[in-house]
């Protein structure tokens, strides 16, 4: 193995990274840092279950392999360097040599290839780690992922929550897929990261004390992080508001958002979410009726005022997203058709496709949503039809799992939809685009959408592992998406961190709070 990665050069920076974080001045020990969770938590135990909740804890309960900077740059962590072969076949992960489980327990290349096949088994993004046939483990600190094809999205997969290590000796006394409900997932944790388990209360807090024995030698600087969780926005505003909270993530709500911005003493930023990668987007069912046509679906999009969406709904608060890929991704390619407001141009189509105006209606669709926050979205989307002479019924669903099912069965014709990137393309962006993927489950191709030239430019793209090819790849992708018009792409979700003056180096890397914040500290 010849390709050694920056890995090497960047192992004995491992102490002094500050991977994804801003530096103000000299980091201080010490304190209790007052965060909070938008949602109750699930899971706390991120090798088997997704999601920014349990991002947040599990980040930081469990140390993953690698960890990014803000230029989406992979920085040592739990592995001190790594290489790739030449072939692109073999990843070997050189593992730090005093890392320890929380129960002092050392961390092994086994504790790596036992998290793997747990992963594999039980976590939703079946693709981050499909092509790894096996790891082994020539030695106690060297871990040789072996894959069937190149994969170069594994290297945002060792990242963030995505791959976190588990310890075999804990987790591997039953089946590997009785993992994801091990009773040692939400109490008494034993992690890897630099932070372990105090106290979890759902629907109340999790409460996390400072690993003493941490890989990395001087860290965390926090003692304490204490995560509330305030499921209402308005509530988490106040506390924020009254200096209850030192810190947040992943707020959404435009109007919070900007009555934060105006509090003195607190920071409101939309930096780092990047491999997150939240989009918008009014999602439409190409295998029935009039939107199986291209012409029709680029007649509503033609509809829809954009502009509107982002000044008027989102606040300004929200960035403009042309293809399924984030503006923030290396990947993304803005160079597509807009779909600029052009009622003209949506009529011409709509005649073209047959559908001119009869008792004055064109014709009747139906619009989905899943969770009240977007309603204001489909309730836009049904008037600015309404101008084109679309008659738009909304559909709300009693609860999410109801919306889910029908995403997943595509039982609509239209719904607004969010949905993540996840760091790579091949993680979060081709699900939606796959013609293999059709109709499997809520985040599938619940579109029906198929392209031949789509799925081969998928295809090549999640092996090539020369990145400007890559990027040309996925140019041409995204080209084709915005020409077909399967998703109408609107805008990024608005997320947005929140911390006061008192908090030094938020973390505002690629992957937000689903990171370590072991730089983390308070200045008072």
């Amino acid at each position: 193995m010849n390709k050694i990665l920056k890995g090497l050069a960047l192992a004995a920076a491992v102490t002094t990274s500050l991977t994804g974080f801003a530096q103000a001045e000299e980091p201080k020990q010490g304190g209790t840092l007052i965060t909070v969770l938008g949602s109750n938590v699930r899971n706390l135990n991120s090798a088997v279950q997704s999601g920014i909740v349990t991002g947040f804890p599990g980040a930081q309960l469990f140390a993953s392999p690698l960890r990014y900077d803000e230029d989406w740059t992979p920085q040592p962590y739990l592995a001190q360097s790594w290489e790739i072969s030449d072939d692109g076949l073999t990843v070997t992960l050189n593992l730090v040599t005093n890392a320890k489980f929380h129960d002092g327990t050392p961390i092994t290349s086994e504790d790596v290839a036992f998290s793997v096949e747990v992963i594999k088994e039980n976590h939703p993004f079946k693709s981050m780690f499909a092509p790894v046939e096996s790891v082994s483990t020539p030695d106690a600190h060297t871990a040789v992922l072996n894959l069937s094809k190149p994969h170069p999205a594994l290297m945002l997969a060792m990242s963030g929550q995505l791959m976190s290590i588990i310890p075999k000796h804990i987790y591997g006394d039953g089946a590997i897929g009785d993992v994801k409900t091990h009773p040692r997932n939400n109490e008494n944790v034993v992690g890897s990261g630099p932070f372990k388990l105090t106290e979890f209360k759902n629907g109340e807090h999790v409460i996390l004390e400072r690993f003493d024995d941490f890989f990395i030698d001087g860290r965390p600087y926090l003692d304490r992080i204490v995560m509330r969780i305030i499921t209402d926005p308005a509530a988490r505003a106040i506390a924020y508001e009254n200096g209850e909270l030192h810190m947040g993530a992943f707020e959404s709500l435009p109007r919070i958002i900007n009555r934060l911005k105006k509090v003195e003493g607190l920071t409101v930023t939309p930096d780092g979410y990047g491999a997150i990668g939240p989009l918008d987007w009014l999602a439409m069912n190409t295998t029935k009726g009039p939107l199986a046509d291209v012409r029709v679906r680029k007649a509503i999009a033609y509809a829809v005022d954009k502009n509107f969406i982002l000044n008027a709904l989102m606040q300004g608060t929200a960035s403009d997203s042309r293809t399924g890929i984030h503006p923030d991704s290396p990947f993304y390619s803005g160079d597509v058709e807009a779909y600029d407001l052009d009622l003209e141009k949506a009529a011409a189509l709509l005649d073209e496709a047959g559908y001119p105006v009869k008792d004055g209606s064109r014709m009747s669709l139906t619009i989905d949503f899943g969770w009240p926050g977007v309603k204001p979205q489909v309730e836009y989307v049904k008037a600015a039809l309404k101008k084109v002479d679309i008659d738009v019924e909304v559909r709300a669903s009693a609860d999410f799992p109801t919306w889910a099912k029908r995403m997943g069965e595509m039982d609509f014709d239209l719904s607004w939809d969010t949905v993540f990137n996840w760091g790579d393309p091949v993680i979060g962006v081709h699900r939606t685009y796959d013609s293999s993927n059709i109709a499997k489950g809520v985040w599938s191709n619940t579109q029906g959408y198929s392209n031949a030239r789509v799925d081969e430019l998928m295809a090549m793209a999640a092996v090539e592992s020369d990145p400007v090819k890559r990027t040309a790849l996925y140019a041409e992708f995204q080209q084709i998406i915005a020409d077909e018009v399967p998703v109408y792409h609107t805008n990024t979700i608005p997320y947005h961190t929140v911390y006061s003056d008192k908090v030094g180096n938020p973390p505002l890397g690629i992957w937000g709070t689903s990171t370590p914040i072991d730089m983390t500290y308070l200045k008072e």
